[in-house]
């Protein structure tokens, strides 16, 4: 999932997605932008979710409805709004990451356009300031997560560290998600890149490889029925207690969970991450400009970046912007997450992808 299906895939996993899913979205379903001057039409990745009421606070106040049209995992949704741009779904586009940033941009994906508001959000997020193409909505970070029954059972300390994969005592307890097809595998290795470099990832993940790790094509696989620590893997027979995911997965396992445990079951290495950063943009050739442009100071306004958190599962990016405790509590960010600058990314990324293809999916 890029965090793509993050959210909602996981819920589905727990078997909770009518509750979500309903919040998620007020399409109609028929796919075509809206071209109607009262209707706002927002085109994302399936993990798109709000609270009704919230939603329905700006559609009060600005005049305009909103319909969603979720279009697939982030990969598939950028790159079909790439080929439909001339004559695009919706008005504006949510959930580019900065792994995919720069083929959004270099394709003229987005109009410029500088929501009110922008000032609030927080300085280490800001990107493209000459352009104002895309403003910034969410942050998460991309982290092995682990099963703590299954480490608990067997004397064994949880990894922390991208070295600490690599160790024989974790032979075969990994499983990570297809680097060419999954955002979050994407932002894995992104991850090894920049701790290891350039000449230096590769041989990491021959170590990993030698190590057992386990390549599947989906988060959705992956967490859901590889993962023995999740509610879906428990289910499904996973038998992997190491898992590509995010840092606020533990969470959810916690507030979906019913009873709620005390403790989340699942910790997260907090060596092991990549920050993630995503991304909303107005269209090129919108059809409803000013309703797209009411949408995007909407997305940064302080009720919809305190109603994000407990919905999509990931962090506010405006200042002051409100925390859940549950995340606090389960699903602090990392302190030092891996990052990476997004135009190097847009030099290397088909290159090291093609590589990494080369070296685990022979």
């Amino acid at each position: 999932m890029s965090i793509t299906k993050k959210a909602t895939v996981l819920v589905v996993g727990l078997g909770l997605v009518g509750g979500l899913a309903a919040c998620g979205s007020s399409s109609d379903g028929d796919g075509k932008g809206s071209g109607d001057s009262k209707t706002v039409t927002l085109v994302s990745h399936d993990s798109w979710a709000a609270s009704k009421d919230v939603i329905a606070a700006f559609e009060k106040s600005s005049g305009y409805k909103v319909k969603v049209l979720e279009d697939g995992d982030a990969g598939q949704a950028v790159n079909k709004a790439i080929l439909t741009k001339d004559n695009p779904q919706g008005d504006v586009f949510f959930g580019v990451d900065n792994t995919l940033l720069s083929r959004a941009l270099d394709n003229g994906l987005f109009q410029s356009y500088e929501p009110k508001g922008s000032d609030m959000i927080l300085p280490e997020y800001r990107v493209d300031q000459d352009k104002h193409r895309v403003t910034p909505i969410d942050t998460g970070d991309i982290c092995v997560n682990y099963d703590k029954a299954y480490f608990s059972e067997h004397g064994l300390t949880p990894p922390d560290s991208f070295d600490d994969l690599a160790e024989p005592a974790y032979k075969d307890l990994l499983v990570t998600e297809n680097a060419g097809s999954s955002s979050p595998g994407l932002g894995f290795l992104l991850g090894t890149a920049a701790k290891y470099g350039d000449k230096g990832w590769e041989g990491y993940w021959k170590k990993l490889e030698a190590n057992g790790v386990k390549v599947v094509d989906s988060w959705e696989q992956a967490y859901n029925e590889e993962f023995s620590g999740s509610a879906g893997g428990k289910k499904a027979g996973g038998d992997r207690p190491l898992v590509v995911s995010y840092a606020s997965s533990p969470p959810v396992e916690v507030v979906y969970a019913d009873p709620k445990p005390d403790t989340a079951p699942t910790g997260v290495a907090t060596g092991t991450c990549f920050r993630q950063v995503e991304y909303a943009g107005l269209l090129s050739n919108a059809k409803n400009p000013e309703g797209g442009k009411a949408l995007l100071d909407f997305l940064i306004g302080k009720e919809f970046q305190d109603d994000m958190p407990l919905n999509m599962f990931v962090y506010p990016v405006r200042e002051a912007a409100q925390v859940p405790p549950e995340f606090v509590k389960y699903g602090p960010q990392a302190k030092n997450p891996q990052t990476m600058d997004p135009q190097k990314i847009a030099d290397n990324r088909d290159q090291w992808v093609k590589s990494w293809t080369s070296l685990l999916l022979k």
